[in-house]
């Protein structure tokens, strides 16, 4: 039987493209608003790497990834980033020496699996692990989810890989206030709703109102979906010593610099995608105009 395409239709068509399309932040939260369908705004951030023409800030990527380093990685793995992916250009850039040291340096060793024969090399019981190559990804400091909940009450650290692709913000209001919403990121090239939650949720962390009840073993924060989270606030005023001292050692950079460090590792091909897009769209006017010329030429004597 054919189903009927009616206005709901048409509507749910097309925010599944805008968001196929990664064109704005329509339907793109990643849980429903907060308690009791109150709406959470993100404000919107000012990235390098925003619009049709963003780039990655190098010295930004490189400090995110600091920050990565010293907070994050006690909890969050980063298994879809290689360790040779640091150094490739695009990227932070670091020196391809300084990244075999910091690989073979890193906390969470490689485990390569059973030998030819099927066995396993243990030492004592123990499953025998090397240090990472940079052909081998960044890992989390646990072995498996399990183990990840146990030392975390229950919790599941998510892998940082693609989090700023597999977070957003949301559009609140009716049909028109979402194709309106649509139409504006669209013109804006706007793809960085990840990025702006991410940003909030990292400098969300507040005291709870009055007559907010919080959950045991949880924390407050207004930009995540309820309002109660596990992770306990990561940054803090100093926390991340950066070389550079002319850059502010406060939370809202942090956020920043980390931020900047994930959507770079959500989509690493940012720069070399939107270069290639303008090449499209250059070559698409050209075409037009010979197309236009052309016809002119052929149907010229034709009144």
């Amino acid at each position: 039987m054919r189903q009927s395409f009616g206005i709901t239709g048409l509507v749910q068509a097309l925010l599944a493209l805008g968001a196929a399309l990664g064109l704005g932040a329509v339907g793109l939260a990643d849980r429903a608003a907060a308690a009791g369908d109150e709406a959470v705004h993100i404000e919107r951030q000012p990235w390098s790497f925003a619009g049709m023409r963003g780039k990655f800030d190098r010295e930004q990527l490189q400090r995110g990834f600091q920050v990565y380093q010293d907070v994050c990685a006690a909890c969050h793995g980063l298994k879809r980033v290689y360790f040779r992916n640091l150094a490739e250009p695009g990227g932070p850039e670091f020196n391809v020496e300084a990244v075999k040291g910091l690989a073979a340096s890193w906390p969470n060793q490689i485990f390569d699996g059973p030998n030819d024969a099927g066995d396993i090399a243990t030492r004592k019981g123990a499953i025998i692990k090397r240090p990472a190559r940079l052909s081998d990804p960044i890992l989390g400091p646990y072995d498996n989810d399990k183990q990840a909940r146990a030392a975390q009450n229950g919790a599941l650290p998510p892998d940082l890989s693609i989090i700023t692709k597999a977070r957003g913000v949301e559009v609140h209001g009716g049909f028109a206030a979402h194709v309106g919403s649509m139409l504006r990121d669209v013109a804006n090239g706007y793809q960085e709703g990840g990025a702006d939650y991410l940003y909030a949720l990292l400098t969300g962390y507040t005291n709870k109102p009055a007559d907010f009840k919080l959950a045991d073993g949880m924390n407050y924060n207004v930009a995540f979906p309820g309002h109660q989270i596990a992770m306990i606030p990561p940054l803090s005023q100093g926390r991340v010593k950066y070389q550079n001292k002319d850059v502010p050692q406060t939370v809202e950079q942090y956020a920043k610099d980390v931020t900047a460090f994930l959507s770079w590792a959500a989509d690493p091909r940012l720069e070399e995608r939107k270069s290639m897009g303008w090449v499209v769209m250059l070559y698409l006017l050209v075409t037009a105009v010979l197309l236009y010329f052309a016809k002119r030429r052929l149907w010229a004597d034709v009144h």
